[in-house]
Order: structure tokens, then sequence, then C-alpha cells
């Protein structure tokens, strides 16, 4: 009768304490299958043909420059869109540099961004983003004519994002998709700071960027050849936090624990979960020291971001002239470019992709207490999402970069961590569906009031 009953319960749709998520989402290995070096091999050279990408490049020409590389983009997207009957919504996002604005655009400017969009079938306006950068440079910021093929930076990081939008268009996910090509980022990352302007302005739900800018390259300028690991950048908490936030994280912890943090997690988890012979390093800075990247333009706006790529640097192939001196060979050419690692980078990509975009929405107003106690209370609001079946609570120490410990709680909304001492941990709340797709973690941010 008991065994029954559970049945019962289940084609009912309700939540029995034995139902638990999947371990694996099995899905997440035939993507990780489906990503072809070869194809992202042939859009870089592709990609590599035009000359030069650089901002200040010939827009008319059809073979040579940024504007025929960012119409081929736009093609690419359009082939990849009629393939699975007009499932992406392939345009283009511009933005106006006006003269003197800027003193690596000397004059007024089209940037121009290439956008496909993977529409949700649920959450039509909350986004997950994944970026690369269209254009390439040389020595001279402002030489817009020199050879200049930008193969790896960051051709490999456009060639990544078209190839998984060709794996991911063969599904459907509740929440949105956007794969785009960003501009601009040599003369000051302007095509981020136009997109992310924009989505702010039109109240995009954004989930997290993911922007990849070099991926192909494994022979670093340290000697070292590593095509096993790869670089996960995140700033610790958004850059303008309220006298709330400050107080908050000074007296309860959590400065390493925003969002675009728990992105990188999330990101380091999916690549130990479903990854062989690859492992995020996960990297406590907002980006390489003194540099910059696309993601940081959401990040200044408040939204998550974060950037990936190699490892190991080769400073000889970027932003240099193509030259042999001193016996040394200088330029960003395609030689420098490992096609099965560059691919290998776009498979995590495409799993953190699907993996964010079929999780439940996250939990909402998630708090804290437990002072002077021997235990733990988390609570938070229930989710509104019917792909949930339930949350996970973590919690590591103070000095841990990643979460040790978890426990899966079921719909339950208010949980006590009994012998879970709140003065030695730090904790969090993820949104659980049945394939074993997780939100980002949520970090509590306001106290339980006291009974």
């Amino acid at each position: 009768m008991k065994y029954t009953m559970a049945v019962l319960l289940l084609v009912l749709g309700i939540q029995t304490k034995a139902q638990v998520p999947a371990q694996y989402d099995m899905r997440m290995y035939d993507i990780l299958e489906n990503v072809s070096s070869k194809r992202i091999q042939k859009d870089i050279e592709r990609l590599v043909s035009f000359g030069t990408r650089h901002t200040l490049s010939d827009t008319i020409s059809e073979i040579r420059g940024i504007g025929a590389a960012r119409r081929w983009i736009k093609s690419e997207f359009e082939n990849i869109s009629n393939d699975c009957n007009n499932c992406l919504e392939v345009k283009y996002h511009k933005g106006h540099v006006k003269e003197g604005e800027s003193r690596r655009i000397p004059q007024d400017t089209w940037i121009v961004n290439v956008l496909a969009i993977k529409r949700g079938t649920q959450f039509p306006n909350r986004y997950i983003i994944m970026s690369g950068d269209i254009d390439s440079r040389v020595s001279d910021p402002l030489d817009g004519t020199s050879d200049s093929p930008g193969a790896n930076d960051n051709a490999s990081g456009m060639a990544g994002v078209i190839e998984a939008a060709r794996v991911l268009s063969k599904y459907d996910f509740p929440c949105s998709i956007l794969f785009v090509g960003l501009s601009g980022e040599e003369q000051g990352l302007f095509g981020g700071k136009f997109l992310a302007a924009d989505a702010k302005k039109e109240n995009w739900d954004i989930i997290g960027v993911i922007n990849n800018d070099m991926i192909g390259n494994i022979h670093g300028i340290d000697g070292v050849v590593d095509n096993t690991s790869f670089r996960v950048f995140s700033e610790p908490m958004p850059p303008k936090p309220d006298e709330r936030e400050l107080i908050w994280n000074r007296f309860y912890g959590g400065e390493t624990d925003g969002p675009s943090r728990q992105l990188a997690r999330y990101v380091e988890k999916m690549t130990s979960t479903y990854c062989t012979n690859i492992k995020a390093t996960m990297i406590y800075r907002l980006d390489r020291f003194g540099r910059g990247g696309h993601h940081r333009p959401f990040n200044d706006e408040g939204f998550p971001g974060i950037r990936i790529m190699e490892t190991h640097e080769n400073y000889d192939m970027q932003h240099q002239d193509i030259r042999v001196e001193d016996g040394i060979s200088y330029g960003d050419v395609i030689e420098g470019v490992d096609f099965d690692y560059a691919a290998k980078l776009t498979g995590v990509n495409a799993i953190c992709l699907a993996g964010l975009a079929w999780a439940p929405l996250q939990p909402e107003f998630v708090m804290i207490g437990g002072a002077v106690k021997p235990s733990t209370r988390l609570k938070w609001d229930a989710v509104d999402d019917p792909n949930i079946l339930g949350y996970k609570v973590y919690w590591r120490n103070t000095t841990s970069p990643q979460w040790e410990y978890s426990k899966w709680v079921g719909l339950e909304t208010d949980v006590t961590l009994k012998n879970v001492i709140i003065d030695n941990y730090l904790f969090g709340v993820s949104s659980v569906n049945k394939n074993g797709n997780e939100s980002v973690v949520v970090y509590p941010k306001t106290l339980i009031p006291r009974r």
C-alpha cells in the first residue's frame, strides 16, 4: 500500500522525501561530444582571412576589414538559425563613438556588435550570455590598415561563440541564451559598454556573462605548454556596493561571495563534474593585472560576469606587428592556436550555458541566523518556477575558494543545519531541477528576525 501511495504521489506531481535530483544530466556529455575542433579551426581561419579586424579598419570591402568580418559572423549565425527552423534571432547592435570621445578612436565611429538570441520558452527576458570579440589590433592601437590576423586574440573566442551557438541551437531552454560578437574591445571595451547599458535600460534579467578572450594558446611566455587548464577571472563583489552591503560584509562576511564570484564557482563545478583532462583555475581578480576584458562593462552595470581564457599567455603573440626580431617571431598568427584546446574551452562554455539556462530561477531573499547558537538556520522565499524540484544548501570554511559541503533539502525553505556553527562557515542556497541542473548559489544578505 505504501508503494502504491508513493507512485500515486509521483503521478500527481507531489514531491516525496525520496525524490532527489539526478547526479548528472546526460545531455551535457552529448553537448561536449558535439563541439567540433575542425569547425572551430575553419571559423578561425575565416576570421583571419579578413586581414585585419581593427575597429578603425575598412567597413565597405567584402574581403578585408571589420565590416566584412561582422557581416560574415552575422551570416554564420543566420545559417545556424536556418538549420534549426529559425530558432535564433540574429541582428546587429550598434553604438556611436564621437570624435574626441576616446584617444583610441580619433574620428566618429560606429561600434557594431552581432547578436544571436536563442529565446527562452518560459523566461524570454532572462539571459545567460556568451561573448567573444570581433576586433583585432597590432602594436599601434590606432593602426587600422596593417595585417592584424588576431588568430588567438580573439578569433578563438569568437569562433567558440559561433560553435557554441551551433551546438546549443539543437536544444530548447526556459531562459534565453545570447551569443554575441562584441566590437571595439581593443579601443576601450566599447561594444560591451553599449550592450550592457542597453541591457540595463531594457531591464534584462541577466544570470551571467561568460566572456571568452583568448582560448586557443597553450604555449606560454613562461615556457610552459599546458592544454589541461584554463583561468576563470571574477570580481569579488559588484563595484558599487551600497552602505548596507559594506556593513554586512564587514560584520557577517561575504566579501568574496558576489554574483560574479558565484558564477565563477559554477564554471569550476561544471568543469570538474563533466569534463575530462581540463581543469578550471579560479583567479580571484577582475582580470589580468592592469588589463581588461569585455565582461567588465557588464560588471560596471551591476551584472554578473566572468572571463574565461588560457592559463599561460604568450605576450609575443598579442598586440604585436608581425615580424621576426632577434630571432623571436612576433604576431598573433594562426600557428599559435591549438584548435583542440579551443574546442575544450568552448565545450566548457556550452555546458555552463545549458546548465544555467535549464536550471530553475535562483532563490531570492535568502536570510541567515544562528548567532550564539549551536546550529545555523537559513530561510528564503520559494521560487515560482515549475521546473524546480527543490533546493540545496551549501557551506564552506571561510578560507575555502569553493563550496565544500552541501545538503539536499527538497522543497523546504526554512532549514536548520544542526551542529553547524554559523561563526565557522560561509553559506549559500541554490535551486535544482530533476535533471540536477542548479542555479548559481545565492549568498544570504539578510538576517532572520529574532523570534
